[in-house]
């Protein structure tokens, strides 16, 4: 059953490791079993998804100028000389999202039969070790788009790309894969952020909307108030990472994030797989 204690606790938890490279997956997985919940029990399922809601809307409102930019309901911003100092638009999005949706419509059954405790687990190692490299091998050569709107076409794409190994896999973690394959794509470490939080907003929008429409009557009666606060908490939390992590990014290496993984992993297997 639902508290308003487990409510908070977990909204508390989406909000800090959905868009940071830690694996959001991870994280409520560990934290279920603390508290002696089956992540398995349809209505903690479909709760997830409500919180996972909520994040999606921090991130919506930390990238409402952008958004409203691209979808043309502001003015674009004109350099001197006439041209458009903001370059990026709906096609690198698409670019950007495409072959993750493809692949998770495509595979949705056997990425559910890989889940288990063990993948979650080796997808938070293997996952640090990429995030590792890519912050090594980026360190030895100059980006070639610094901000998001130098992001080109190929860029875009080998960034979708890379996300569909987060995909398949799954606790190796979203934006670790596509911050990662940023980095690996000749993107500075804030412009493969921006883009990997940006192209969060339809992969999250299409993957709950789909969860929630399976699971929608299990969001009714009392519980409801619940599932607000869980949403609510998992907001405020969400946006206040995104805007410190952005704040501070450039002190933040992926190593840090990588260690991190690493001892994750390693309570993984003392209190779930030992």
């Amino acid at each position: 059953m639902l508290t308003v204690f487990i409510a908070v606790i977990l909204g508390v938890v989406e909000g800090l490791t959905e868009f940071i490279p830690v694996s959001s997956t991870g994280h409520m997985i560990l934290t279920a079993s603390f508290i002696g919940l089956d992540e398995h029990n349809p209505l903690l399922k479909t709760f997830m998804i409500m919180i996972q809601l909520g994040a999606i809307l921090a991130i919506t409102i930390v990238y409402r100028d952008r958004l409203l930019t691209m979808f043309r309901l502001r003015p674009v911003t004109v350099a001197r000389g006439g041209a458009r100092s903001t370059t990026l638009n709906l096609f690198h999005v698409a670019l950007g999202i495409v072959p993750a949706l493809v692949v998770a419509f495509l595979a949705k059954d056997f990425i559910k039969s890989l889940f288990s405790a063990s993948t979650v687990m080796w997808a938070l190692v293997v996952g640090g070790i990429f995030m590792w490299f890519a912050e090594l091998f980026s360190s030895k050569r100059e980006p070639t788009a610094h901000t998001i709107d130098q992001i080109t076409y190929k860029q875009a794409l080998l960034i979708g790309v890379y996300q569909i190994i987060s995909v398949l896999w799954p606790g190796f973690s979203r934006s670790g894969s596509t911050i990662s394959g940023g980095l690996l794509s000749g993107v500075s470490y804030r412009a493969s952020a921006d883009f990997s939080f940006l192209i969060a907003i339809p992969i999250m929008i299409a993957a709950t909307g789909y969860e929630l429409l399976n699971n929608y009557q299990y969001i009714s009666g009392d519980g409801l108030a619940v599932f607000l606060l869980g949403f609510i908490v998992s907001f405020i939390v969400a946006y206040i990472v995104v805007i410190s992590f952005l704040k501070y990014i450039q002190a933040i290496k992926l190593k840090y994030f990588a260690m991190y993984r690493f001892v994750l992993a390693g309570l993984f297997w003392l209190i779930i797989m030992y």
